[in-house]
C-alpha cells in the first residue's frame, strides 16, 4: 500500500456502528420499550380498579386527571433538569421511583383497599417520573448514536412508541380481568427490567454544559428563547398545536360515528387497532420520506393529506371504510412525528435537547386538552356530520398555512439533510 493510500484510509470518516449492532443504543430502546410498555398498562389499570370498585366516574375522572396533570405541569423544569444532570442516572432514579411508587398501588390493591386519594398521589408521582424518564432516554439517544443515524433511530423509537401504547392497554385489561393487583405487578417489574438495562449502558450520557444558570426559571427562559429564534420551528409547533386540537374531536367524532350507527366498543376497539399499525408502520416508513424530502415538504404534504381525508370521515358509516381512512391519517402522523422529532434534534445542541423537547411536548400536551374540551362543544352543537366537515374546513385551512408558511425560497433554510 503507498503512503497515499495509507493517508487517505487514515483520514476516511469511520463508518458508524448500525443501530441494530449499536449495543446502548439497544440497551436504551428495549429497556424503554417495555418501560413504556408498563406505563400503558397501568394507566388502563387505574381506570378499571377504581371504576370497577367505585362505581364512581368522578372519582375515576380525578385519577385519570392525576396520571395526566404531570404532562402539563412536569414538562418544562423536567427540560430543565434533564439538561442539568446526568441523564442515565434521572432514568434510573425514575425507574427506582416508579418500581415504589407502582408497588404501593400493587400492594394496597392486593389487600383489597382501593383509597382513592392514594392511587391519585401514586398516579400523579408514576407520571411525573415518566416524564423526566422520556425526556432524559431522548436526549440520551442523541449521544450514543451518529449524527447521521438519528432519523433511524427516532423512527425506531416512534414504532415503539406506537407499539407500547397498541398492545399495552389491551394487556393491562387482560391482566386485570385474571386479578386486580396483576397489572401494576407487572408494570413494576417492566420498570426493573428497564433499570437493569441502564445499568449496562457504557457510554457516558453526560452533557458538557457551557452556561448554566443558577435557577431553573432563567434555564427554561433560554428554552423558550431558542424555539423563538427558529423561525421554522416556531410556525410548525403553531400549525401543530392547531391540527391536535381538531385530532380531539376526530377521535370523539369516531366513537360517535361507531355508536350512532349501532356499533359496539369492539367496533371502537378494531378501528384503534388499525388505527395504532398505521401509525407505526408510519414511523417504520419514515426513513424512506427523510431520505428524499427535506422536513418542509413532508410537513406541507402531511397536512395536504389531512385536509383531504378528515372531511371524508363525515360520510364514512362503515367500521372498515372509517379504519381505512384514518389510519391513513395516523400513517401521516407517524411519518411528520419522526421527521418533526428529527428536525428539532438536528437544530438543538446537545445541551439543551431536555428543554426544547419539553417545550415541544408541552405545547402539543396543552393542545390536547384543549382539544378534548373544544371536541365535546362542537359534538354537542352540531350534528356529527357537520362537526367533522368544520374539522375538514378547519384542517384546509392549516393545510394552507403550511403552504405559505413553509414554501419559497426563504424557507429553505429549514433544509436541513433528516438522514
Amino acid at each position: 500500500m503507498s503512503i497515499i493510500e495509507e493517508s487517505a484510509e487514515a483520514v476516511a470518516p469511520k463508518k458508524p456502528v448500525p443501530l441494530g449492532r449499536n449495543r446502548d443504543f439497544m440497551l436504551l430502546w428495549t429497556g424503554a420499550g417495555v418501560s413504556h410498555f408498563g406505563s400503558r398498562m397501568s394507566a388502563i389499570a387505574y381506570t378499571l380498579v377504581v371504576y370497577w370498585s367505585t362505581g364512581s366516574k368522578t372519582l375515576t375522572g380525578l385519577v385519570t386527571f392525576a396520571a395526566l396533570l404531570p404532562y402539563l405541569v412536569t414538562q418544562l423544569p423536567a427540560g430543565a433538569f434533564v439538561d442539568r444532570w446526568d441523564r442515565r442516572k434521572v432514568m434510573i432514579f425514575c425507574d427506582l421511583g416508579r418500581i415504589a411508587a407502582i408497588g404501593v398501588a400493587a400492594v394496597t390493591v392486593f389487600l383489597g383497599h382501593v383509597w382513592v386519594p392514594l392511587l391519585m398521589v401514586v398516579a400523579f408521582l408514576e407520571a411525573s417520573m415518566t416524564v423526566f424518564y422520556m425526556l432524559a432516554e431522548r436526549a440520551a439517544v442523541f449521544t450514543v448514536v451518529d449524527g447521521s443515524q438519528i432519523g433511524g433511530a427516532m423512527a425506531r423509537n416512534e414504532a415503539r412508541g406506537q407499539a407500547a401504547g397498541l398492545l399495552g392497554q389491551p394487556a393491562g385489561t387482560l391482566l386485570y380481568s385474571v386479578t386486580k393487583w396483576l397489572p401494576f405487578g407487572t408494570t413494576a417489574i417492566a420498570h426493573l427490567i428497564s433499570l437493569v438495562t441502564l445499568l449496562f449502558v457504557r457510554a457516558d450520557l453526560k452533557v458538557q454544559r457551557r452556561n448554566v444558570k443558577p435557577d431553573i426559571v432563567g434555564e427554561v427562559r433560554d428554552g423558550f428563547k431558542f424555539v423563538w429564534s427558529k423561525l421554522y420551528l416556531r410556525r410548525a409547533l403553531l400549525l401543530i398545536s392547531l391540527s391536535n386540537i381538531l385530532f380531539q374531536v376526530l377521535s370523539l367524532g369516531l366513537i360517535v360515528i361507531v355508536k350512532d350507527n349501532g356499533g359496539s366498543p369492539s367496533t371502537i376497539g378494531f378501528i384503534l387497532i388499525i388505527n395504532g399499525l398505521g401509525g407505526m408502520v408510519g414511523a417504520l416508513t419514515s426513513n424512506f420520506f427523510m431520505s428524499r424530502f427535506s422536513i418542509r415538504y413532508i410537513f406541507i404534504g402531511v397536512n395536504i393529506l389531512w385536509a383531504v381525508l378528515m372531511p371524508a370521515i363525515a360520510f364514512a358509516t362503515h367500521p372498515i371504510a372509517l379504519a381505512a381512512i384514518y389510519s391513513v391519517i395516523i400513517y401521516g402522523a407517524g411519518v411528520s412525528n419522526v421527521a418533526g422529532i428529527v428536525y428539532t434534534m438536528k437544530i438543538t445542541p446537545g445541551e439543551m435537547q431536555g428543554r426544547v423537547g419539553s417545550i415541544a411536548t408541552l405545547l402539543a400536551s396543552g393542545a390536547n386538552s384543549l382539544g378534548a374540551l373544544a371536541a365535546g362543544l362542537i359534538l354537542a352543537a352540531f350534528v356529527t356530520k357537520t362537526a367533522i366537515l368544520l374539522v375538514g374546513a378547519a384542517m384546509t385551512c392549516i393545510a394552507i398555512l403550511a403552504i405559505l408558511g413553509f414554501s419559497g425560497k426563504k424557507a429553505k433554510e429549514a433544509d436541513i439533510p433528516l438522514t
